[in-house]
């Protein structure tokens, strides 16, 4: 495994960073054996990186992330670089962007619980929210380092101007955007300024959340409890165009000696500001396999004969993946309540 130094931290982390977000239930039943064994064979490929959010199942996936690292939480807790995002609450049927800072002290207090440790390596927003000022989100988040509780802090999804206000208060120490071939629109303006202010960046989706496994057809479906069910992305004309562009990706991956998640994933690393890419994956054998990603190095002609391939995709982009599940970004109906508390505080 290659290992980075994260942005101007001193934090030292795999390439490949494993992600949790299939086991908050978002993408469908899971097998929670095989779940815990992609976890413990991350560990033994040399992956020490781990990415989490409240949101994911509002405890479920932290919880099962921490049983299945219960050995070295005990006795290895500094070998590890452990990741979680707050700042979203569930109010009914709706997904609530929420930066106040009663509720992002919430989620971090109920963020340690459920991982089971005293403390986080990076704690992110999960999404901007454009009721609260980004000066006061950056405060909030600087209280929690100087308590002991967050080693570093950082923002997913945050655009441009919303980096630039954070930095402006303290330095953004994270950055996890979505970044994958068929979303690349970070490459114009937001990895520049991460390059210019030393943020660590932990890119999101590198297979297109599944798209680029090369395991999908034009008569793929996806069950009610798979968020995918409901994104144009994975339907209609989009998708069947993509599915082709899929297939010679996957073409120059056998003729180049590996295969197609192995490509994309390399792909997103040879950016020189990407930092590490978040991997989800559900069986030991898949984080084995796209693991090695973290190994390949592509060359100009590489880079080259992919962008050509890419030119005759449909690009993606907008509040995705989370914004398939209704993410509400009107103003927070609970924060005029003194006590903070919502009918569906985190556990």
């Amino acid at each position: 495994m290659e290992y980075t130094q994260f942005g101007n931290t001193n934090l030292r982390v795999s390439r490949i960073c494993f992600g949790t977000w299939a086991f908050g239930g978002e993408w469908g039943d899971q097998d929670v054996t095989a779940n815990k064994a992609a976890i413990r064979k991350a560990l033994d490929l040399g992956i020490n990186f781990f990415d989490t959010a409240q949101a994911y199942g509002f405890g479920a996936a932290e919880q099962f992330l921490s049983a299945s690292l219960q050995p070295e939480l005990r006795t290895k807790r500094q070998e590890l670089v452990i990741a979680t995002k707050g700042g979203l609450k569930e109010i009914g049927d709706k997904l609530v962007r929420d930066s106040n800072r009663r509720w992002l002290r919430q989620g971090l207090e109920s963020s340690l619980r459920a991982l089971g440790t005293d403390y986080v390596d990076l704690y992110l927003v999960h999404w901007p929210d454009p009721q609260v000022p980004m000066a006061e989100v950056a405060a909030t988040l600087d209280e929690f380092v100087t308590e002991g509780k967050v080693r570093f802090v950082g923002g997913s999804n945050f655009d441009e101007q919303q980096i630039s206000a954070f930095e402006q208060i303290r330095h953004l120490d994270a950055l996890q955007p979505p970044y994958h071939l068929f979303r690349r629109e970070i490459e114009a303006r937001i990895l520049p300024l991460c390059q210019q202010f030393q943020i660590g960046v932990m890119a999101y989706g590198p297979l297109a959340h599944g798209l680029l496994t090369g395991r999908y057809s034009a008569a793929t479906t996806f069950p009610g409890n798979d968020w995918r069910s409901k994104s144009d992305i994975f339907k209609g004309d989009l998708f069947k165009k993509n599915l082709a562009v899929v297939d010679q990706l996957k073409q120059f991956a056998q003729e180049r000696g590996c295969d197609l998640p192995q490509l994309a994933t390399a792909w997103v690393l040879s950016h020189p500001a990407i930092d590490c890419a978040i991997v989800g994956t559900m069986n030991a054998q898949e984080i084995t396999d796209t693991a090695a990603a973290a190994n390949i190095r592509l060359s100009q002609a590489d880079l080259t004969r992919i962008d050509g391939i890419m030119r005759q995709a449909i690009s993606v982009s907008g509040p995705s993946p989370e914004g398939t599940f209704t993410t509400d970004v009107s103003p927070h109906p609970m924060q005029a309540q003194e006590s903070g508390d919502s009918p569906t505080a985190p556990i």
